[in-house]
């Protein structure tokens, strides 16, 4: 009877110690420790900046400033180039310009003044004239705040003078010819006369060489001004328009330059 006493408490304990004397408790296999799961700070709101409105664009007039330059004031007409200087067509409008014996003015984008200030250089060694055309040729910008149009025609004649220091430059010519009376007022301002034509041919829309020439030959009047690209885009039309162009502006009316 002791026997069987101390074999039922073994067996008590074996049951104990294996859980089977607590069926309701399920063992799983033990994992890696995970721990609790952490709640992320909340973000504090960064605080709005609020960029002050640009002031609204003024609309252009009804017409054309009075004030304009569009005519020479003697017989001869002025051959002016425009949205340069570039290293793919200046250099060949100077040569032909060299070959026929006439000056021009170079109407000359800021930007590309500071790109290719040897191009402005050789303008003013061979005797052409300089005209501000604004920094990058913004279209509004005589539209613009007055102090935006100063500072942008300012920017232009630093970046003239830094290329060929003590280089005049005598006028300032609007992009597009969108004028404004504040534009006039700043370049004359600036001591820059504003600078129109009286001829365009409308060679930055790539028309054929043959029909720049007849546009020009049939608009061209005593003392016109003519607008012509030697930047800005493929100018090849142009340059092949030049020659013939040229020769018959000289027979018909001489060529000068811009008083």
């Amino acid at each position: 009877m002791q026997a069987r006493a101390v074999l039922a408490s073994v067996l008590a304990v074996a049951l104990l110690l294996s859980g089977c004397a607590q069926p309701d408790r399920t063992l799983v296999a033990a994992g890696p420790h995970k721990p609790a799961a952490s709640t992320p700070p909340t973000p504090k709101p960064r605080p709005s900046v609020t960029k002050p409105a640009k002031p609204p664009l003024r609309p252009l007039p009804a017409k054309l400033p009075a004030g304009l330059g569009r005519n020479t004031g003697v017989r001869p007409v002025a051959l002016t180039f425009d949205d340069g200087p570039s290293p793919a067509w200046t250099p060949k409008v100077l040569d032909q310009l060299k070959a026929a014996k006439v000056t021009a003015t170079f109407c000359v984008v800021g930007r590309e003044v500071q790109r290719h200030p040897e191009l402005v250089r050789r303008i003013v060694r061979e005797g052409h004239q300089l005209c501000n055309h604004s920094w990058r040729h913004d279209l509004d910008l005589a539209r613009r705040p007055v102090g935006e149009i100063r500072a942008d025609l300012d920017r232009t004649n630093k970046a003239i003078q830094k290329a060929s220091p003590g280089a005049k430059v005598s006028f300032y010519r609007q992009p597009g010819g969108r004028w404004t009376s504040e534009v006039l007022g700043v370049a004359k301002n600036l001591g820059m006369r504003p600078l129109h034509w009286s001829v365009d041919p409308q060679d930055w829309d790539k028309p054929t060489a043959a029909t720049i020439g007849k546009r020009v030959h049939t608009a061209t009047r005593p003392g016109a001004i003519v607008l012509l690209h030697d930047g800005g885009g493929n100018r090849a039309e142009t340059l092949a328009a030049c020659p013939k162009l040229i020769a018959d502006l000289k027979k018909r009316f001489g060529i000068t330059r811009l008083r």
